[in-house]
């Protein structure tokens, strides 16, 4: 099922929140970052647990909400959680927010993780601007009948993640003198995390950073159309000889340290995507 198209559930939306604001650029909050939507002003809001057939989330720290408001000025529609591959959901379930607000009718999506950092000169705590990705995952959204009136049967991802709202983040971050590394995003499937030698394995593919998200949603993003830009929250830094421990709390810890830091630039970044 495609959720963005998906009548009964656009009319939930519809009845809840009303129309979707003109212009709305879309943001997905990830892991340890759903305090981003107490930024967004004139907010309505509703669970995603109400929208009929919507997966539900069961990753902790993702609230599972749709939220319309502002943010600096500019409507956003954000979805407060996503899905993962790790909850058993299968890749178009995972790609039900995205498909849902394409659906709503956003062209611009900003999308959010926690990942880990992979170039020993990241630190934990900052930030990185994804500029592509590996997909690692084994998975695809598009597998399977395609749809022409959401998207050609094979998308070209050249340019997934947008070079002209990449120039504008990197732009608006020296001007607010915050710290906006570049890198390679890993996409794997979780939910347990990576060994020493297989991060070995992702520094030699290319890789900067690794997460069991956004790679999914990025596919069927651009499957739809939509202009994508995406920013890690770099939460610890992986170095294969001296690999330390780390915990779920841990790393929802650090996002959140973090989260005032992204919530500042995308205030910034998203009246000028």
């Amino acid at each position: 099922m495609d959720y963005g198209e998906d009548a009964k559930g656009m009319k939930a939306v519809a009845s809840v929140l009303g129309p979707c604001p003109a212009g709305a650029v879309g943001l997905v909050a990830g892991t340890g970052l759903g305090g981003i939507a107490a930024a967004v002003a004139d907010k309505r809001e509703m669970a995603t647990a109400d929208i009929p057939g919507f997966p539900r989330s069961t990753a902790p720290s993702h609230a599972g909400a749709l939220a319309y408001g502002t943010l600096g000025g500019r409507p956003v529609a954000l979805l407060s959680g996503r899905l993962h591959l790790y909850e058993g959901y299968a890749p178009a379930e995972v790609a039900a927010g995205v498909r849902l607000l394409a659906g709503l009718g956003v062209k611009t999506l900003v999308l959010t993780n926690a990942a880990g950092a992979l170039d020993p000169h990241f630190c934990a705590g900052g930030l990185m601007r994804i500029t592509d990705h590996i997909n690692l995952t084994g998975k695809n959204p598009l597998v399977g009948p395609n749809d022409e009136a959401t998207g050609p049967r094979f998308p070209d991802m050249s340019k997934a993640y947008s070079p002209r709202l990449g120039e504008i983040a990197d732009r608006t971050a020296l001007s607010l003198g915050i710290r906006l590394e570049r890198g390679v995003y890993a996409g794997v499937l979780g939910p347990s995390l990576e060994t020493p030698a297989e991060t070995r394995m992702l520094k030699l593919l290319g890789a900067d950073a690794v997460g069991m998200s956004t790679v999914t949603e990025v596919i069927a993003a651009r499957h739809a159309g939509m202009e994508v830009l995406a920013i890690s929250c770099l939460t610890n830094v992986n170095l294969p000889d001296c690999m330390a421990e780390t915990t779920l709390e841990a790393v929802i810890a650090t996002a959140k340290q973090a989260e005032a830091t992204l919530t500042r630039l995308l205030a910034a970044v998203i009246p000028a995507c």
